[in-house]
């Protein structure tokens, strides 16, 4: 077993492909399954999937384990892999991925405001993306007539980090946050990415501003998938449009309430920790 903190893609010290006797597994810190019964899935979103800190004696501690994380990620993990990004550039770039989670990436916006040219962004993004700490989640391009944005979403893929770069450090300030509908976006999608490796996922959002979170495809199938942090979520006109013009087989809203119940004919809200046995369990039409 060959274990490692970083795709790869990275990695250059093997020389070895060990092609045919190789398998790849990306492992994520904790999701929600994993820890049933053990650590709260609002403990889990606050404090992200990292043992040290969803598991720490309370929430103080666990904030400081991901702030210290943190500082060793960028003095010393990301030089340790040959890249010499001075580290005031990346941390002012962490903090400025932190802002735009969960929204599309404006490469000239988020360039000018970290003081870097775009082709050095654009290194600098791949760099966090491939050691884990980023997502770059690209558009669906379905035969639709209708004219969809096309550029990728980016999230933070740990919600407790992204809330220690936001000094959020307790559950009731998460909820009083601005960010904290865009986090539970991101940890729910997370979670469904994980649980369904060979699914590729996409967002949609069309000119018209309507928008789907989460698409899982693979070979002509489908899933969808709306985040709502509400007890009693009411999905958007545009939302129900996107369902009907891409047939899935299934379409969810997950949200925070404790039972599934369908909301609409082929459309279920579920909880995020029965959503899995429920996606297994769903017919095909």
């Amino acid at each position: 077993m060959i274990l490692g903190s970083a795709s790869r893609d990275l990695i250059r010290q093997s020389t070895e492909s060990l092609a045919g006797r190789i398998a790849y597994l990306d492992l994520t810190p904790f999701l929600i399954d994993e820890v049933a019964g053990s650590v709260t899935w609002y403990d889990l979103w606050l404090r992200g999937g990292f043992p040290e800190s969803s598991l720490a004696r309370d929430d103080a501690d666990s904030f400081d384990w991901r702030l210290d994380f943190i500082k060793t990620f960028m003095e010393r993990d990301i030089p340790g892999l040959g890249f010499n990004i001075p580290v005031p550039v990346m941390e002012r770039l962490w903090m400025l991925l932190a802002h735009y989670h969960g929204q599309t990436v404006n490469y000239h916006k988020l360039a000018a405001a970290a003081d870097i040219s775009i082709p050095t962004l654009k290194k600098y993004l791949a760099v966090l993306e491939q050691t884990y700490m980023l997502r770059v989640l690209p558009p669906a391009e379905p035969n639709l007539k209708k004219r969809l944005i096309k550029s990728p979403k980016i999230y933070l893929r740990d919600s407790g980090i992204l809330h220690a770069l936001l000094d959020i450090e307790t559950y009731d300030n998460l909820l009083g946050n601005p960010i904290a509908g865009a986090s539970w976006e991101g940890f729910v999608m997370e979670n469904i990415i994980a649980c369904h490796r060979r699914w590729n996922p996409f967002f949609m959002r069309t000119a018209n501003g309507a928008e789907m979170d989460l698409i899982l495809e693979r070979a002509g199938r489908r899933h969808v998938f709306e985040c709502k942090l509400s007890k009693a979520p009411k999905p958007s006109r545009g939302f129900y449009e996107l369902v009907n013009a891409l047939q899935p087989e299934s379409a969810w809203v997950i949200a925070p309430v404790d039972e599934p119940y369908e909301i609409k004919k082929g459309v279920t809200v579920c909880p995020l920790t029965m959503i899995m046995p429920l996606m297994r369990e769903s017919p095909r039409p």
